[in-house]
Formats: C-alpha cells, structure tokens, sequence
C-alpha cells in the first residue's frame, strides 16, 4: 500500500450543510448523503496510506435558487472548514465552495476564501443551474482566480434537464458526461489559455474526456478562431484525479492522453464506500509498480506542485 498519499478529491459533510439538504430533500444526485465526521476521515486516510485529504463540498453545491441564502451558507461553511484545516494543518486541506449561478457572490466568496482564509483553492461544480464553466457570464470569476493563481477542482453534478434513468442515480453515468460538457465548453471559449495560472483538476479521470478527445476536437469547425490543436491542447492541460477511475481499462487511457505530473490521487471518500475504494487503489499501487511515468507522482509528489505547502 502507498503512503503519504495526497487526496485532491475527498468531502466533507458539515452539519449544517447536510441539514441544508435534508430540508429540501435534495442529494447529490440520488446518491444517498452518507455519515461523515474529521474522526471518521482521519481514521479512514490512516487506513489508506492518505496523508492530506484536500476537501470540498460536494454536489448540488451550496446554491438552492436564493442569492443570499447561497452567500450566507457558503460563507458559514468555509469558515467551518478553515477552522477544520487550522486544526489540522498536515492532514486536511480546503477548496472552498462558491455560489454560482450567483456570479458575484461567487467573485466575493473567492476572494475572501484564498485572501482570508487562506483555502488551497476553490470547488465548482461542472454546471450551475444550467450555466457550464466556460459561459461568458463567468469570466469575471476566472479573472479573480487567475489573479491569485488559483487551484480549482470541478466538481461534477447533473445535467440540466437530463432525467435521472430510474433507480440509476446520476453519480453512476450522468456525472462524469457533464464533467466532459464542462471541459469542452472551457476548452471551445480557452478559458485555461486565457487564464494560464489558474490550475485546474477534472474529477474522475476527466470524466469521457480521456476516451474522446480527438472527437471533442471537432468542435473546432463549429468555433471561430479555435483550431483542433487549440482544443486537445486545453484538455490535456487539465489535472485529473483517479476517483473511481483506476481500473484496468480506463487507466491505459487516462495515461495515454494526459501528460506526466496532470494526473493526481483521489478517493472520493465517503460517497465512494472504503471497501469500493481500496479496489481501485490496489489497482493503482499495480500500475505505478508497472513503471508508467504519467503516474510516477500520482501518489504524492505531481500534488506537492499544485500545492507548494504540502510539499513541506
């Protein structure tokens, strides 16, 4: 088993979110919200080889249809969650949630985050209320955080209008499709190329991104002044996390694509159940023994780039 693995995809659960959702009856996409306590983490990442877990607030965000309810809960929860990180500084890390669709809020929420906080970056789900990441009406928010040179993990959550296929909730297949939509989308508009020191991580392997990135390529006959270089170009300067994607087939594609030190470790935890997750790290600790050099820092070390203080 690996040590010292930095977990760029792990969530957390705080009370009061989890009260949020359970007013509304929401989920994050028919997955049911599972228990979730720093206790229960910390135990699980010893168990795993996890040395610092970087958490996020996972779909459907923080934003129900109310600007100020959003920028009020938004806030409350990243205090919680710095004051988590103050307490243990080795062993979690913070991406701070936003308010989108609420553009402003999420500029302000941002700002206070990395400025006040002092968050390793910020999450954002790949769609808001229908509004993907590379929409116009979002430059203002890639503007801030090129600014501060800031980490961003995507977040998948469902499509907008795309019904759930019964009893198959969307986490299973309509998650990591809205991943891709995002990602061609930033990739048409280069929002990464027009930001170049933002950092940003696609969970789940990218989601399809991988497997048809020389079709996504084709976009560029219907973007002005994009080519198909333009296009693969942006998607292979993504980072990618290995939750719930290191398997024996989607690995070969996902190292293929993806050049060395862009693809980093993630477990998922606890919406992937441990027993779920420690397959798919065998499966890794298999294919880092094998030699391929894009996995040579999945682990750890391609991590320590994206955050210099882990590196300490």
């Amino acid at each position: 088993m690996s040590t010292g693995r930095i977990d760029v995809h792990q969530h957390l659960i705080p009370a009061r979110y989890r009260s949020a959702l359970e007013e509304r009856g929401l989920t994050a996409g028919g997955w049911p919200t599972p228990d979730w306590d720093p206790d229960a983490a910390l135990a699980m990442m010893d168990r795993r080889g996890i040395a610092t877990g970087i958490l996020s607030i996972s779909a459907p965000g923080v934003h129900f249809g109310d600007d100020a309810q959003a920028r009020e809960l938004a806030r409350a929860v990243n205090e919680e969650h710095a004051e988590l990180v103050r307490s243990n500084h080795d062993r979690f890390g913070q991406f701070a949630v936003l308010t989108l669709p609420d553009v402003e809020g999420a500029v302000a929420e941002a700002v206070h985050a990395l400025d006040v906080l002092g968050a390793d970056g910020v999450v954002l789900l790949s769609n808001a209320g229908g509004v993907y990441l590379g929409d116009a009406s979002l430059d203002p928010l890639w503007q801030a955080l090129d600014e501060r040179s800031a980490v961003v993990f995507v977040h998948p959550t469902a499509p907008p209008g795309l019904p759930m296929l019964p009893g198959l909730p969307s986490p299973l297949l309509d998650f990591p499709f809205d991943t891709t939509r995002a990602a061609l989308q930033m990739a048409t508009r280069q929002v990464l190329a027009r930001h170049p020191r933002v950092r940003v991580i696609l969970s789940h392997a990218g989601g399809f991104v991988p497997f048809v990135a020389s079709r996504l390529a084709g976009a560029a006959r219907f973007t002005e002044g994009v080519t198909e270089e333009d296009i693969v170009e942006e998607l292979r300067s993504f980072y990618v996390d290995t939750a719930l994607s290191a398997t024996p087939t989607a690995l070969p594609s996902i190292t293929a694509f993806f050049p060395p030190g862009h693809v980093l470790y993630g477990s998922d935890f606890p919406f992937a159940p441990e027993s779920w997750g420690t397959t798919f790290d065998h499966v890794l600790d298999e294919a880092v023994a094998a030699g391929d050099p894009v996995l040579a820092g999945v682990d750890r070390s391609s991590a320590e780039v994206v955050f210099p203080r882990l590196a300490a």
